[in-house]
């Protein structure tokens, strides 16, 4: 009796064929992933933020006095050098006189006449009475000398002459006072705008305090300008520093004396600096998204050669870098390699075309890249960004 199959091949080989295609279609093949490999190289955290140059010591040049000053015939980034006058004062205009104020300029003008006037006559009477006390001094001593009077008549002459001397004094001194009291009042009256002409005498100079190129002209015209007023800002360009805005955060992990690297400054290549200080005190600033963030200057100074960054000026934008910690033999794999395994940090290696998963300790972390300090040694492979179909055991292939 012949079986089935062996009258009809073509069943047989249709029935071979579903069943070896099921058996492939169903058979675990492996999960294609990327491989890396675990090296050890150097390695470096940093903190990155954007900062602008400023000069480190900025003069601001002001009015020493009140006047009008003459129009700045200098401009912004013209050199001088110290003790160079800038710009001078002048003394400022008389002001107009109004009919009712030059009236009573006009009647203090004529008082002050009348009270000089005043003066002048009770100098004359005083001299009147001081000639007589002299005249009437010396007749007394002569009869004194004789023993005719009593030494109290002579004693009271005495100061009756005195006395006379001294209001006489008074009297000169009130003329002088009288008169110059006049001279004041004419001289607020005479000199007004538009009446006699004021010559600038005594043109005040304002002088550089450095060496060195002008930043900002706040007051560039001609025109009246008052005590303290800023006229011109003066600076050493070469003399630049770097401050940085960090975030609280990061500020708290830079330290003094640490390695800063600049780029995206405008010039070629990378220019080096050192941390001089953090400040101690914070600020708010709103984010560009509105968050309220909390950040800290840091100073820091330019150890690049001067030729090499001589093209940047006070508040140029630079991108800093900050390297808070360094080594040049660390190993290291892709951050996007590991994954938490309950409270550990895990990742997969590759042994043998599958996927083995090992927990590891990490150390310093960039976020592209993370130190491994425990759990795989340097060269196994490494499965980088893996999928939820990556488990323990399960074949993988490279990508």
């Amino acid at each position: 009796m012949s079986l089935p199959l062996t009258r009809h091949p073509g069943i047989a080989i249709v029935s071979l064929t579903v069943a070896g295609l099921l058996i492939w279609a169903f058979w675990p093949r492996p999960v294609p992933v990327e491989w890396v490999q675990a090296e050890r190289k150097p390695m470096a955290v940093t903190v990155e933020e954007e900062g602008r140059t400023r000069v480190m010591d900025r003069f601001i040049v002001s009015a020493p006095v009140d006047g009008v000053a003459c129009r700045v015939q200098l401009n912004v980034g013209d050199e001088v050098e110290a003790g160079e006058t800038l710009l001078s004062i002048s003394p400022l205009e008389p002001r107009v006189l109004d009919p009712r104020t030059r009236a009573e300029a006009e009647a203090r003008v004529a008082a002050a006449e009348s009270a000089l006037e005043l003066a002048r006559q009770q100098r004359e009477a005083a001299d009147v009475v001081a000639n007589f006390q002299r005249s009437e001094f010396k007749r007394l001593e002569t009869l004194a000398e004789r023993g005719m009077i009593s030494g109290d008549a002579f004693e009271r002459a005495r100061m009756d002459r005195l006395t006379a001397e001294a209001s006489l004094r008074s009297a000169n001194h009130a003329v002088d006072v009288a008169r110059y009291e006049l001279e004041a009042v004419q001289t607020a009256l005479k000199y007004v705008a538009g009446g006699a002409a004021v010559e600038p005498l005594n043109r005040v100079p304002v002088k550089s305090p450095i060496s060195g190129r002008i930043l900002e002209i706040p007051h560039e015209c001609e025109g009246p300008v008052v005590t303290g007023q800023p006229l011109l800002v003066v600076a050493d360009p070469s003399l630049l520093e770097v401050v940085v805005e960090l975030l609280s955060a990061d500020a708290v992990r830079v330290r003094p004396g640490m390695k800063v690297t600049f780029d995206r400054w405008g010039g070629e290549g990378l220019l080096d600096g050192r941390v001089r200080t953090v400040e101690p005190s914070g600020f708010t600033k709103i984010s560009a998204l509105g968050v309220e963030e909390q950040r800290v200057n840091v100073i820091v100074d330019l150890t690049s050669p001067l030729e090499d960054w001589q093209s940047l000026g006070d508040g140029f934008r630079v991108a800093a870098r900050f390297v808070v910690w360094e080594h040049d033999h660390v190993l290291q794999v892709p951050a996007s390699s590991l994954f938490r395994q309950g409270g550990d940090w895990a990742l997969f290696t590759v042994e043998r075309g599958r996927a083995r998963q090992h927990t590891v300790k990490i150390g310093q972390h960039t976020g592209l890249v993370a130190e491994i300090l425990e759990g795989i040694e340097a060269g196994v492979t490494v499965v980088n960004r893996p999928s939820d179909a990556v488990s323990d055991g399960v074949r993988v292939v490279d990508r």
